[in-house]
């Protein structure tokens, strides 16, 4: 199973602004750093929870289809699922019909069901779907909670700065951001 990102968000859930107005900064001089962390602190929250935080495209690669035909993508909430495509054992690409399918994306992990699927003839990632995932386009459509850690993130970034750069963060997780992101991560056994 692996997943690709197509397209990366268009808009970080946190602005420049925002963070700012959380460090208590007056002026502008290290926007370029803090959105550098605000990346950093997005990407590590979607590691954590397996959501996606501001829309984007991706696509999901699986080798034979579930024994119980539906297909579980560990990403979420989904909004829409664009194509699926299965493989023959020539390398060959055939479309997958969606009408009719089921989709469940706001589950974790979201479900989808296909009406008619043909094998795939490909050892390895012979079916491909394609789909588009976020809360939202805009960091308006994050719950706030998540933001709030975000926020608590790169403010410890910050601090450790001079110490650690920005290319190898996150080194720091701030007390209180596993309590606060918790009611959002999926737990196994």
């Amino acid at each position: 199973m692996t997943i690709i990102e197509l397209t990366p968000p268009a808009v970080e859930p946190l602005t420049p602004v925002e963070i700012r107005a959380h460090l208590r900064l007056d002026t502008e001089e290290e926007d370029a750093l803090l959105s550098a962390l605000a990346v950093v602190a997005r990407e590590h929250l979607e590691r954590e929870t397996g959501l996606v935080l501001a829309t984007g495209d991706f696509r999901f690669c699986l080798d034979d289809w579930p024994a119980d035909g539906i297909v579980t993508i560990p990403r979420g909430p989904i909004r829409v699922v664009t194509a699926v495509t299965v493989y023959d054992g020539d390398g060959e690409p055939q479309a997958v019909d969606l009408e009719g399918h089921l989709l469940d994306g706001q589950a974790r992990p979201a479900r989808l069901w296909l009406r008619d699927v043909p094998q795939p003839g490909r050892a390895m990632n012979g079916i491909e779907v394609e789909f588009s995932a976020g809360f939202g386009e805009s960091g308006a459509d994050v719950p706030e909670t998540l933001k709030r850690a975000m926020l608590l993130h790169v403010a410890a970034m910050f601090a450790c700065r001079g110490v650690v750069a920005v290319d190898a963060q996150p080194a720091v997780v701030p007390p209180g951001y596993d309590r606060l992101i918790a009611p959002f991560c999926r737990r196994g056994l």
